[in-house]
């Protein structure tokens, strides 16, 4: 038997590999745990580079998502190999390459969430949290968001998610739903300069978003993932080369409908959503942060959140 708290990491290749071939691979992801069988050989192995420091717990009878990597059909699957995701036994979009199994993989797991997950907001935003106190950071693609959430999860935060803020309508804290950050093109020299520590799979060349590669979170964020944390700040970074660092408050209004309306299922859920990104921006200060030197950005989102911290504290 494996040991209950038992890492991917510490398995032998082959022992993981039989426990993706029965689907006994269970991923905790905080907010939500996904079911994964695989007999992707390749895939097993780069899965077990970015997900090293996940526990594998035994079986359990109960996953939210039931999720599968497979081979390709017919004569492509020899000519041009393939890789599907599948979701309840279900392909919701086309195969890739093979050897881009590991971000088809993350991709749909993504998908999944988006159309699935609607017990909570799903905020297109990245979040992260020091203690229980946690920074929401929404921003379009190209604005170098994931980057800096890769830096502050390097530099001590939390590492909520990188492309999901759950927001519990009920309660108002964000859960985790903590997966690999993915970093896209020149981001991926960017992070491994920036920490010799930062634990990167392997680099995917040409992906329909680029060239794109993955960062383990870290073992603190991974245990810390059934800990949910209080909205203290949002904030939309934007990086431009060779900017001073500025911070800009926004009123309420703007903040809102920045936050509101890049959510995943605002539409769906309607007045439930409304109610709890209102609740967010009345209690959130909430700014536009340009910057270019990431040390500079990630120590004065520490400084600001402390502030605020310190200042509920006394209140």
């Amino acid at each position: 038997m494996i040991a209950k708290l038992t890492r991917i990491r510490d398995l032998s290749l082959s022992l993981l590999a039989e426990r993706f071939s029965t689907a006994s691979v269970e991923l905790d992801y905080g907010a939500a745990t996904v079911r994964v069988r695989s007999d992707l050989r390749a895939f097993v192995c780069d899965f077990q580079r970015v997900y090293g420091a996940f526990v594998l717990p035994e079986p359990v009878p109960f996953a939210d998502f039931h999720t599968q990597m497979c081979s390709g059909k017919g004569l492509r699957a020899f000519l041009r190999p393939q890789s599907r995701f599948l979701i309840d036994g279900m392909q919701p979009f086309d195969p890739f390459p093979r050897e881009q199994a590991l971000p088809h993989f993350e991709w749909g797991v993504n998908w999944s969430f988006a159309q699935r997950f609607n017990q909570h907001v799903l905020l297109h935003a990245g979040a992260l949290a020091l203690g229980g106190q946690a920074v929401i950071m929404a921003a379009p693609p190209g604005s170098g968001k994931s980057t800096l959430t890769a830096a502050m999860m390097l530099r001590g935060f939390r590492l909520l998610s990188d492309e999901f803020g759950v927001l519990c309508p009920r309660t108002g804290r964000l859960w985790p739903m903590l997966k690999p950050l993915a970093l896209k093109n020149r981001s991926i020299d960017v992070i491994r300069d920036y920490a010799e520590e930062a634990i990167l799979g392997p680099v995917y060349k040409g992906t329909r978003k680029g060239d794109v590669a993955h960062l383990a979170p870290t073992d603190d964020s991974i245990d810390a993932r059934r800990l949910p944390a209080h909205p203290r700040l949002v904030v939309f970074p934007s990086f431009r080369e060779g900017a001073p660092l500025t911070t800009r408050r926004l009123p309420a209004e703007d903040a809102f409908a920045r936050l509101a309306f890049n959510s995943f299922n605002y539409g769906i859920l309607g007045e439930t959503s409304f109610n709890a990104v209102a609740d967010v921006i009345d209690s959130c200060p909430a700014f536009a942060l340009e910057y270019s030197r990431f040390d500079e950005a990630v120590e004065s989102l520490r400084a600001m959140l402390a502030e605020l911290t310190a200042a509920r504290e006394a209140a």
